[in-house]
Formats: C-alpha cells, structure tokens, sequence
C-alpha cells in the first residue's frame, strides 16, 4: 500500500489550521486521519477511528490533559479538527478500574466528560485509545489485515507474517471490555508497535503522527504482500447463459422484490434504490461455484452487519430475453433470503431476556452472477454505501479464500453487534421520510410548477428525475434540489425520448414509482378558426405526451409489482373552459379522463392516478404577456385576474406542489381531481 504523507502537504495543513487557533499535533492528527480515510482498503464509512493525546482548555479557562478521538458520524476522509471532540483522560483512565461498564453508561460518561459538550459522542473504541500510552493511535479495517484475521488459524498466521511487533487481541465486541483486553495484553509487552483485533481490524501507534501514519501502511503492506505471495487462484467459475440479460433491465424486478411490506399486505412499501458495480474482481466473486455458501459464513469484520446484516444474497445470472421467468427467481430467492434471516433474529434473540425488535428482513447487498453486485438502501447514499462495502467485502474474503478458508466471525457474535443498543439507538433516531426511498420523475420539470413538484417531492425524501425540454435547465434544477436529482433533456412528445428518459431513471436508481406528467403549453384562439395544425399540435403535448409516459410508467410499476402512483397536471379549463382557450382546454379535458382510465384499468395492481386542476399559476405557460392579455380581454387588472378567486388570492406553483404530494401520499385515494385555484364555483366539478 503506498505510503501518501508528504511533508510539503503536511506543513500546509499545519498551517492552514494554525491560522485559526489550531496547534500542530491536531493539524497533523487531521491531516494523517485524512489520509487514512480516503483509502476505501482501510477505512469505510464509519469503520475506524484515530486520537491523539493533549491538552484543551474548558469555558472557564480550566486546563485539562484530553483524548481527541474521532467523533461519530464525521468522515475521515474529509474530518475537521471540530470532528476529534475533546475528552477528559483522568475520566477515561479511571474507567480502566472498573470491572464492569455498560454500553451506556460508557456513552454518557464519556459524553459527561466532554470539553465541548456540543461535540458529537466520542467514538465507541473511544476507551481503547485512551488506555494505550501513545500520543497517536490510529485504527483501521484493512481488507488485507481481515484476510488473515478471517481465518481459523488467525493468531498463527499474524505471528507467521508480523513476529512479534504486533499484539493480538482476540475477537471481543467493541466497548470496555475490548478497551481493558486489548490494554491488558499491551502492557505484558508494551514494545509491541501495533495491535490486531482478530475478527476485527489493526492498530498502530506512536509518539508522533507520521510515525503511526507509517506503520500503519507497513503492517498493512505487510498483509497484502503476504496474500500476494502465497494465495492461489481462491475460486472456480460457474458456467453462464450464452446472452445475459442487462443489470438496468433485471433492476425494476430486483427493487420490487425487496421492497419491504409496511402495510401487512395492504400495499405500502418501504422502497429502495439500487447502486450497482462491477470490475473483474467482483466478476470473479460472483461466478464462484461458492458464493453462496460464502454468502452465508457472514461478513469480514462486525461493523459491515450494520450495513449488509449477515451478507449478501445471491442471485442466478438472469438469460436474456426472459426477464419475467427472471422475476420470478428474485422473488423465491429475496424469500430464501428473508426466512434465513428471521431463523438468525429468532435463534439468537431466544438466547437472552433482552427485547428487542427485529429489524426488516429484506437484503441490502445483492451479487448477481454474471453481472456484479447491487447495493440497496432507503437512500441513493445507502445504496452507494452498501456498494462500497460489498466491494471492499469481496476484497476481504478473496484474499481470506486465497490464502486458506474465509472464517469469519460466527453469526451469534455478528448478532451482537447488529442488535447492539447502541446501534439500534441510532437507527431509532434515524426515521425516514414520507417519500424515503421512492423515484419520482417529473416531466415539465424545469418549468415553474415542475421545478417546485421536484423541490418539495425531494424535501420529502424522493430521488427526483427532472425531465424537460431544456436538457440544461433540468439539470439545473436537479442541482438545486440535491438528494442525488438527476435531469434529463427529452420532448414528451417524441415516444422515443420518454421511454429513454424512464429508462435512464431505471439505470441510475432501479425503477420509478411516482410519475408526474406535468409538461405541457397553451395556445389561444377561437376554435371555429383555429388551424388544424395548432389544434394537433397541442394535442400531441397535451394529450398524447400524457399518454407515452404513463404507459412508461405502468411498464415499471408492472416490473416492479409494488403498485405505483400517477399524477397528472389537468386544467380548470378541462372543466370550465375559457373563450379562445378551446385548444388548450380540450385536451386537457381529455387528460382528465385519461387519469380515470389508468385509475380503472390498473387499480388491481395497486396503481392509483389522480390530476390535479390548477388555474392561473404563472408559469412558463401562463406567461406574463398572456396574463396581460387574458386580464384584458376580462377587463381586470392584471392583479384582480390573477386573484380572481373566492379567496382572493394569486395561486402560486408551490401550492400545486403540495397538490401533487397530497395525492402521492394518500394511500387510499385513485381516480380523484383535486382543484388548486383558489375557488371558482364555475370550475367546481359536481
């Protein structure tokens, strides 16, 4: 593993940070941290920690001898100074003379013993830092340590490759009990430069920051050297179908099948996105003849159950032009998947008196033969990072296969740690959002209602598809929305296109289950005098447009068995037409009906379709030189026109918005029309 500390880089930092009150031991605690951290092969979301031992002065001016440890929740790869919280060291040693401590109890002490007490909870190995000597510790989860700590012979085979400059620590769950092993076996031989946790990961420390930083990346090299020269070919490929199918094209069916069941087969779903990868490496993992079997040994070290719970689940290599026989074998194999799981909560949740809830029993990490792996999560950055720790699992357990047996730690301890309480707090603290894990694509998405359906449908936890004209200006508003939006130029008018534009939302986040067909554009004139051409015209993006993507969209939601929602953006005028509006107004009115028809033929597979009817909302459509015009022809202000409602008020695109959402989330409602322009009892539908 390359050693990445330069001094130039170094000094720079120290000062940078010195510039804002910042000593040089915490610059360059950040600086190593940083560097540890943007090495997926060592740390990964979450899995690992660094310290450093000082001094920090309290509000009241009080000096105390302190441990800044990696704070939860904060990256590595990009940690500030803010994100190594201080802690009291007298506290932490004092903890070492207990003969017990609670999970937490441990949290509050240490939380109790902050310097700031706004700084985020000090890490769980937070004792263990402090009970080891060293200015600088650092820990990692080195995918080339794990290849030999996941071994049966694990403690020999770190004495074969490391002497005896390591310490080994046999697997205990993280917290005091790890903190007072590991400090114990430190101590009968404190000339050791480094501790490995078996199971687990490595530490290494020093006096100094690239010291630690150093042997760190030599011990680590170490492991990958080793693997190098003594693994063999770890695996044997399983033959495959001549034509396979695509990763986008098995997708929708994948997301469907782990969908999980929050209404007790009533038809809400907690939904999930998919990330997916491949490389020869992941190739070469998947198409083992077993992969399976090592699917079900566990994980590479404890933490990554928090991610993928016990492991993968393993599909078939899909054949192409059979993806519905395909869909099929997901759902027997999410089920196979499922039930394992629940026997894994009910087994060991039987073993104590502790109540716990089990968690949903749904895969997070899926490896398809053939293809590659499929990360999944409530979120575009879960699915991303369950994608990261399957890659870096594959890294694991082929070098654990290639040089012996992968022998992870055995479910009953992996049990442990998944159902730990204090992961189990943060999971309670993190609830997800009415639109959580849902793919929304919005047509017209650029334009004034368009852009504020997206805003507020991403607010709400949806990943937002922006479809428009303007390739630019959806993208655009993809960027501003975040949550991983994305914007794709397409005419709704060309069927081409939209089926591309539905498509491309399957590539990226596996399918779609909120469609907003919203696009669409006016053109006045009486209708006895109207050409045919312009009457065409707008019946082809008023209309038609409407048609082409929500035929799309039930082609996913069919895929994806979990039901789906359309939404279509009528007009007061399908009701309630207007003079010289006639082309505009008939289509929309036949818009309207068309919501109702999709409401009818598809409700049986839990598809419900509603409208809404929105008046004078000033958009790209309702321009203001239409405005202008229409006021006039009524013989109004232009602001009396816009308010000419029973309220009073001008209607604005954010209320159609919350429209849209209303309907989204109204589980029991199909074939409604929901008005959004202020009163006007002409245009009430009776």
């Amino acid at each position: 593993m390359q050693n990445l500390w330069k001094d130039s880089e170094a000094e720079k930092l120290v000062e940078h940070y010195a510039a804002k009150g910042v000593d040089r031991d915490l610059a360059l605690r950040v600086y190593t941290t940083r560097l540890l951290g943007g090495e997926p092969r060592l740390v990964l979301h979450g899995g690992g920690n660094t310290s450093l031992k000082s001094k920090a002065t309290d509000i009241l001016g009080r000096e105390y001898d302190v441990l800044c440890v990696k704070g939860s929740g904060w990256d590595m790869g990009v940690i500030e100074p803010q994100g190594l919280p201080a802690v009291k060291m007298d506290a932490l040693l004092a903890a070492r003379r207990l003969d017990a401590l609670a999970d937490e109890d441990m949290v509050a002490m240490q939380r109790a013993n902050l310097i700031d007490p706004g700084s985020p909870n000090p890490s769980i190995e937070t004792l263990l830092h402090a009970f080891l000597p060293h200015k600088f510790v650092d820990h990692t989860h080195s995918t080339a340590i794990l290849a030999l700590v996941d071994q049966k012979d694990s403690e020999a085979l770190c004495k074969k490759v490391f002497g005896d400059r390591l310490g080994f620590v046999p697997y205990i769950k993280p917290g005091f009990d790890l903190a007072k092993e590991a400090a114990d076996i430190y101590d009968k031989n404190p000339a050791v430069e480094g501790l490995i946790l078996d199971k687990h990961g490595i530490f290494t420390f020093a006096e100094d920051a690239k010291t630690a930083y150093d042997l760190m990346i030599e011990f680590v090299t170490m492991a990958e050297d080793y693997v190098a020269e003594n693994g063999k070919a770890p695996f044997k490929p399983v033959a495959l179908p001549k034509e396979l199918a695509t990763p986008s094209e098995i997708m929708p069916y994948l997301r469907g099948a782990i969908a999980i069941d929050e209404g007790e087969g009533e038809g809400k779903y907690g939904r999930m996105v998919c990330d997916f990868r491949t490389s020869p490496k992941i190739l070469d993992y998947v198409n083992a003849d077993t992969a399976e079997e090592l699917a079900t040994r566990g994980v590479s070290t404890p933490d990554l159950s928090i991610r993928i719970k016990t492991g993968p689940m393993v599909l078939p290599a899909p054949e192409a032009g059979k993806l519905d026989e395909y869909g099929k074998v997901i759902r027997e194999k999410v089920a196979e998947f499922s039930a394992r799981y629940k026997d894994y909560f009910e087994t060991n949740n039987a073993a104590d008196d502790v109540e716990r809830t089990m968690l949903d029993t749904m895969p997070r990490l899926t490896l398809v033969r053939g293809l590659g792996l499929i990360g999944h999560g409530r979120s575009m950055k879960e699915a991303k990072i369950a994608a990261d720790v399957g890659e870096m699992l594959v890294e694991a357990v082929t070098g654990a296969e290639a040089i012996g047996s992968f022998h992870p730690l055995a479910l009953s301890d992996l049990f442990e740690l998944e159902y730990w309480s204090l992961e189990q707090a943060k999971l309670a603290s993190n609830k997800p959002k009415p639109l959580s894990g849902q793919v929304t694509l919005v047509t017209g998405g650029a334009g004034a209602i368009g852009a504020a359906t997206a805003k507020l449908f991403a607010s709400q936890g949806s990943h937002v598809v922006v479809v428009d004209m303007h390739a630019d200006k959806a993208e655009e508003v993809a960027k501003s929305i975040g949550n991983a939006a994305i914007g794709i130029g397409a005419d709704v008018t060309d069927a081409t296109a939209v089926r591309a534009a539905f498509d491309r939302a399957r590539d990226v986040f596996g399918g779609v289950d909120i469609v907003v067909s919203n696009a669409g554009a006016a053109w006045e004139g009486k209708i006895g005098e109207l050409e045919d051409a312009t009457l065409r015209k707008s019946f082809e993006l008023n209309f038609f447009a409407h048609q082409s993507v929500a035929q799309n969209a039930v082609r996913l939601f069919k895929q994806q068995g979990t039901g789906g929602v359309l939404l279509f953006n009528a007009s007061k005028q399908a009701v309630n037409p207007g003079a010289n509006f006639g082309a505009y107004g008939l289509p929309k009115a036949a818009t309207l009906f068309l919501s109702r028809q999709y409401a009818l033929d598809y409700g049986s597979i839990g598809v419900r379709s509603n409208a809404v009817n929105a008046d004078r909302i000033r958009s790209g459509l309702l321009t203001n030189e239409m405005i202008a015009n229409r006021s006039t022809a009524r013989g109004v202000s232009e602001k009396d026109y816009m308010g000419g409602n029973l309220l009073g008020l001008e209607v604005r695109a954010e209320d159609v918005a919350q429209a849209f959402l209303n309907h989204a989330l109204a589980e029991r409602t199909t074939a409604d029309v929901t008005t959004v322009d202020g009163g006007n009892i002409a245009a009430a539908l009776r």
